[in-house]
């Protein structure tokens, strides 16, 4: 059925204007005023609302085998909570272990979302180690449509590479002419450190942060840079968390290296004396990188606005507080399953906390959390844009809302929320995928299984 939503303010990355949008054939097909459409279209009013191309999370873990446990989200899940947070595309990494292939790696994740989304999804491959046989199954994986890597330069032994493989990796990914997203983290520091910590009866959950201060994350950011300005390949550093690793980023971004930089809501909003909190409290709080001094939050903030910083994602990796977390980490904070889940929660988090305090205006706010994604990952035009010939994926948001968040409410599937209790000011209130509505009103309605795995051609020679 074709869809019309008249009477908005339509909201891209590089415009601002009232209108009405009408699609039709999963696609957006003509913009302007007073449209007239055929009668059996169904019709929106989007007055007094914000009309915004569905949003992009480029760094979700939906799916992830980690620390011996197994995050708690599905394809199914996952995905309705993406919606309900006016995600309508997310990105997931393939995290093979170095004793799997590249080949089962990929046919892993992607059985586990077969016949599952419902949001269009996409994949950065994770290269956990290279070889010859890595290298031919890498090519045949870009040639079915993933356009982009993923690296650990953390994680010695699990998923780690060790530098002649991140060489070979970037030398390929410039042949092939795909982007190499990175996590950017020393990994004998952060081995080293942790072995002294808990040698020294440092076991809970503050021993995260000691084990991996930002002088860590910068040496990872420095040390990715140095092998894509020797290379000429196009990396992308995850989960940027403090100034320190940013400004490495920065000064090889100057001399020529072709970076882009991603942060984290969760590193804008929160910071490390949540990690601290005493009985436990703090595990619901570990990430890698760590939360950080708050005053890096308003480097971050400045370095969005100013472009410095292209996206903000959510590294969404579930994991339950009392039955994974504590129970694993209780005794040693090294196995306290990593990750702060936000996928259902970043845009409402990040149009309160950065539109309407003024941090950031309105197409900065979509650039960021998704226009720039689509372009550094070979989506866009088709994903982050209104115009027409784009896929209408569309959020109608109510600016005038309010609520709280609280994991008694949420989609995601697990046993709390990091953000429990914190106030919001707006939330989308239609939603939808192609030109079909997935969420109306704050209910899921859309249909388990229609979302597509993206195809994407290399966009970084």
């Amino acid at each position: 059925m074709p869809l019309l939503i008249k009477n908005g303010r339509l909201v891209s990355a590089d415009s601002d204007c009232f209108a009405d949008l009408y699609c039709e054939a999963e696609t957006i097909t003509r913009i302007g005023k007073n449209l007239e459409v055929p009668p059996d279209t169904r019709i929106f009013d989007a007055t007094g609302k914000l009309v915004f191309p569905g949003f992009i999370d480029p760094h979700t873990h939906i799916y992830l085998p980690f620390m011996g446990t197994f995050s708690k989200d599905d394809y199914t899940t996952g995905t309705k909570a993406a919606l309900m947070g006016g995600t309508t595309t997310l990105f997931e990494m393939v995290c093979p272990s170095r004793n799997m292939s590249a080949a089962e790696g990929y046919e892993t994740w992607r059985a586990q979302a077969e016949g599952k989304a419902a949001c269009d999804y996409a994949y950065h491959m994770g290269v956990t180690r290279f070889d010859a046989e890595s290298a031919d199954q890498l090519r045949e994986i870009v040639r079915k449509g993933t356009a982009s890597f993923k690296v650990f330069l953390a994680y010695k032994g699990a998923f780690g590479v060790d530098d002649e493989e991140l060489y070979h990796t970037l030398k390929l990914a410039k042949e092939l002419g795909v982007i190499v997203c990175a996590h950017c983290e020393n990994e004998t520091l952060v081995a080293e450190r942790c072995k002294e910590l808990l040698a020294a009866g440092v076991t809970g959950p503050e021993g995260h942060y000691q084990s991996r201060p930002p002088r860590v994350e910068a040496e990872g950011v420095h040390h990715l840079c140095t092998f894509a300005e020797l290379t000429g390949a196009s990396v992308y550093c995850v989960h940027t968390s403090c100034e320190e690793a940013l400004n490495e980023a920065i000064a090889a971004r100057q001399r020529g290296v072709k970076v882009s930089v991603e942060t984290l809501i969760q590193y804008l909003l929160i910071d490390k004396t949540y990690a601290e909190r005493p009985g436990g409290e703090g595990m619901k709080y570990i990430m890698s990188p760590p939360l950080r001094d708050a005053k890096n939050q308003a480097v971050m903030w400045n370095a969005l606005r100013s472009g410095l910083v292209s996206t903000v994602a959510t590294d969404h990796a579930p994991f339950d507080y009392h039955t994974q977390k504590i129970t694993m980490g209780k005794d040693d904070f090294t196995k306290i399953p990593n990750g702060i889940p936000a996928l259902e929660d970043r845009i409402n988090l990040l149009y309160t906390h950065g539109v309407k305090t003024g941090r950031m205006d309105l197409p900065t706010f979509v650039a960021c959390a998704s226009t720039n994604a689509a372009k550094l990952f070979g989506l866009f035009p088709r994903k982050g844009s209104l115009a027409i010939g784009a896929d209408a994926d569309l959020v109608i948001y109510d600016p005038d809302y309010r609520g709280k968040i609280s994991a008694a409410t949420q989609t995601q599937n697990l046993d709390y929320n990091a953000f429990e209790g914190w106030e919001i000011e707006g939330k989308p209130t239609v939603v939808t995928v192609r030109g079909q509505v997935a969420v109306q009103d704050g209910k899921f309605v859309g249909k388990v299984g229609r979302g597509q795995l993206l195809q994407r051609e290399p966009n970084h020679f």
